[in-house]
């Protein structure tokens, strides 16, 4: 099949370069020393599923229409590149690869005539140098739309990607974007203080302020009448029980989830985002907790002070200090 991914970073690449493996013909598009990465070197890929080197069609922009596209640009970038594309793409199946709420709400308003389907990655990959993806920690990844069972085409869309990673088709995407959301919640600290997940969640002190964020995020999805997919091990009964908990006992969940990530240092996407100096999601996963949050009329003080030290970091290029972490969290 001729697919198309729009935005070969750590996601696309890990997709491209695992579906050409498969035997699919891929063209992506990149920009900046990737793009001139891939075009001369291919995609590289090591760790959790192998290595793998891709030798791909690359562009700023995709240059034939596909018969299935992936969009996985960061969340800030979605509108720009799918408006960018939307007559090549006009009627082709879109899988949005995508963190935060609103990927699937933006594909469906830009390419009204095709099939738009979100996909919920766990994967964890680290993509420091142009065209080289390390996955730190394979994982099923999930495909859906709406509330209800999976349809038809989420389930082909399931199984054409699973030629090359598992994925599986589910009900009641909306919730489970809201448990990814949660699980996104261990980006921002250790993107703030320039430490590895694990070593985050290894520090009781910032473990809690991670916690807090989780709980935060899980609260302000319940109120806004939230029924949590399940997802990681993590699914509506557990969070809610989560929600409840006093910080203390919460914090055990943070803590188990960086267990399971193994040994390999996990960046998280947020900070890698700023180690290439790019801008950052924050404004799509804390920031859409405070948007949430105030559209049922509550606020959410810990993602808010996050939100605004990620934008520090930044600004600056440096990473703080825990303490100021500490100050400036509302834990």
């Amino acid at each position: 099949m001729k697919i198309g991914i729009i935005g070969a970073g750590a996601l696309g690449g890990t997709f491209a370069a695992l579906l050409a493996r498969a035997g699919h013909e891929l063209e992506v598009t990149a920009r900046g020393a990737g793009l001139d990465a891939i075009r001369a070197e291919g995609i590289r890929l090591s760790g959790g599923y192998g290595d793998a080197h891709a030798h791909v069609a690359a562009g700023p922009l995709l240059a034939e229409r596909p018969e299935l596209v992936l969009v996985a640009t960061k969340a800030q970038d979605a509108e720009a590149a799918i408006a960018a594309h939307a007559a090549l793409l006009d009627g082709v199946p879109v899988v949005v690869v995508q963190n935060g709420l609103d990927g699937v709400a933006t594909a469906e308003r830009l390419l009204p005539r095709s099939s738009v389907v979100g996909l919920l990655s766990i994967i964890a990959a680290n993509y420091t140098e142009p065209g080289v993806v390390r996955v730190t920690t394979p994982a099923t990844s999930y495909l859906g739309r709406g509330d209800g069972e999976p349809d038809a085409e989420s389930k082909r869309l399931a199984a054409i990607l699973s030629d090359a990673v598992p994925v599986v088709a589910i009900p009641g995407f909306r919730g489970a974007q809201w448990t990814k959301l949660i699980v996104n919640m261990l980006n921002a600290v250790p993107a703030i203080v320039g430490r590895s997940v694990q070593e985050v969640l290894a520090d009781r002190r910032l473990r809690l302020v991670v916690a807090a964020s989780m709980r935060e995020a899980v609260r302000t999805g319940i109120a806004r009448g939230v029924r949590f997919g399940a997802l990681q091990g993590l699914g509506d009964r557990r969070l809610r029980l989560f929600a409840r908990m006093p910080l203390g006992v919460g914090q055990l969940l943070p803590w188990l989830m960086g267990v399971r990530m193994g040994t390999v240092p996990n960046l998280g996407s947020t900070q890698q985002s700023l180690r290439r100096r790019q801008p950052t999601e924050v404004d799509f996963l804390n920031g859409a907790v405070v948007r949430e949050a105030e559209a049922a009329g509550l606020d959410a003080p810990v993602s808010r002070a996050l939100t605004a030290l990620v934008h520090e970091v930044e600004r600056t290029g440096a990473s703080l200090p825990a303490e100021r972490v500490l100050a400036a969290v509302p834990v």
